[in-house]
């Protein structure tokens, strides 16, 4: 049991972010749910996700293709998913990559087994360059830079950092 006053001092700390993260609602707490987002690939998906307070974008894991949705089906029962964002890959003028014929039968499944969740797509041009720059500024020597699964992970969580900063997200939130 904390003293009375540093039991009054986080509760001070507890209301406070509570306020700033938008969380009370009538004096209840509210869980907003996690934004979970895929760098989808033909070999590996890369997995990020939100807190539930939808802050923070934290690289989850690498998983390969063939096991992402029972993977989905195993995360979604234990966390409140409430929007997925997919990364959307162009070429330099704007017109679909290649990859797109992979992905839009993955999205379908996806929306057609999850009716109830959102998809948003998100641009993925340069973020498996922006994940190995990354690496490289975090100082991880050449062998493990060479993961792909490292990269793919980074990428995913890059896509979700980059809806999360986007006008619509942000209006969202108000």
């Amino acid at each position: 049991m904390l003293p009375k006053t540093l039991s009054c001092k986080k509760t001070f700390f507890l209301n406070f972010y509570d306020n700033f993260a938008g969380r009370k609602n009538n004096g209840k707490q509210q869980r907003m749910g996690r934004i979970l987002a895929i760098d989808y690939g033909q070999k590996r998906v890369g997995i990020a996700v939100t807190d539930d307070n939808q802050l923070i974008a934290t690289g989850l894991q690498t998983i390969a293709t063939g096991e992402l949705f029972g993977f989905l089906k195993t995360y979604l029962s234990k966390e409140n998913v409430v929007l997925f964002v997919v990364g959307l890959p162009k070429q330099m003028d704007n017109s679909p990559s290649d990859s797109t014929k992979y992905i839009t039968p993955f999205l379908k499944q996806l929306q057609a087994t999850y009716p109830n969740i959102p998809i948003k797509r998100v641009d993925e041009r340069f973020t498996s360059k922006m994940a190995f720059q990354t690496m490289i500024d975090a100082g991880l020597k050449k062998k493990a830079r060479q993961n792909k699964a490292l990269v793919d992970t980074i990428s995913a969580t890059i896509i979700l950092q980059s809806y999360m900063e986007s006008a619509e997200f942000n209006q969202q939130k108000k």
